[in-house]
């Protein structure tokens, strides 16, 4: 049950209103944010909402049962807090959304709490985004458990994987670059494909704070990025990356040495059993 204080109810209950929406969001890196509809800024419980992002939001859409709720938000994209390049690097995916509603005249008033929820997909246009915000019960809707497949499911050096990532982590900087998905370490001397499905870090340049998959390493310190870097890389640019893993056993014996903690199915029947009618 919502509640609201005794002189909110009776600005509510008044001919003329004051109101204004404010969007509390709190992201993934536990940076928190405060957005309002109203044409100043306000500070309500110690956080200022900015009113240069243009936010607006449609109706909630209540539903019955285990149905997800939701609504979007609007807002623009030349605020110096949402930039283009942070909604596609995904620092707002996930983020928790909290939407209140309050007496912009007197804010001693408290707030009315309208809805909470999770920033799902997120729509990007020239200088205008929409975010949709769904209730946490869609959060029932993930699928949980693990899948019988060959390859392993656990992410190298993790508490299933019981990898020292010590050991097969460099650090360094960028010496030649040849666009955003492609550049070189001259200094790296490990074997061709060492760090192929691994994991590249920036620790400096544009990219500080980034991390991204690595496609290919080829002789030479050539390094391939999956997908291209969010932001231009220069040299000099420092990084840390970790060796790659295929999750196949052979590569958990050969290069990791840690067949024990395997967490694939190596010897389940194939298609081919299948096929050749011995299942």
């Amino acid at each position: 049950m919502k509640t609201i204080s005794a002189e909110l109810r009776a600005h509510y209950q008044g001919e003329q209103h004051t109101l204004s929406g404010l969007w509390k969001v709190t992201r993934k890196d536990l940076a928190v944010y405060g957005f309002t509809d109203h044409d100043e800024i306000l500070v309500f419980s110690g956080l200022s909402y900015d009113a240069a992002s243009g936010f607006s939001a449609s109706a909630v859409r209540a539903r019955t049962g285990l149905n997800v709720d939701g609504l979007e938000v609007q807002g623009a994209i030349d605020s110096s807090i949402i930039t283009a390049e942070s909604l596609r690097s995904g620092a707002w995916d996930n983020a928790v959304v909290e939407e209140f509603e309050v007496n912009w005249a007197d804010l001693s008033q408290g707030a009315r709490k309208l809805t909470h929820g999770i920033i799902g997909k997120v729509s990007q246009g020239s200088s205008v985004f929409i975010a949709e915000v769904d209730s946490f019960l869609k959060r029932l809707q993930q699928p949980i458990g693990r899948l019988v497949v060959r390859p392993c499911d656990a992410k190298l050096g993790d508490a299933r994987c019981t990898v020292n990532l010590a050991g097969f982590t460099v650090s360094s900087t960028i010496t030649s670059v040849s666009s955003k998905r492609v550049f070189t370490d001259s200094a790296r001397a490990e074997a061709a494909n060492y760090f192929a499905k691994g994991e590249i870090s920036f620790t400096s340049g544009a990219n500080a704070g980034q991390s991204y998959d690595v496609k290919t390493f080829g002789s030479g310190g050539i390094i391939g990025l999956q997908l291209p870097a969010w932001f231009t890389v220069a040299i000099g640019d420092a990084y840390t990356m970790v060796a790659g893993c295929d999750k196949l056993d052979g590569t958990c014996v050969t290069k990791f040495a840690n067949i024990v903690n395997y967490r694939g199915f190596p010897f389940v029947p194939g298609l081919q059993w299948q096929q050749a009618g011995k299942l």
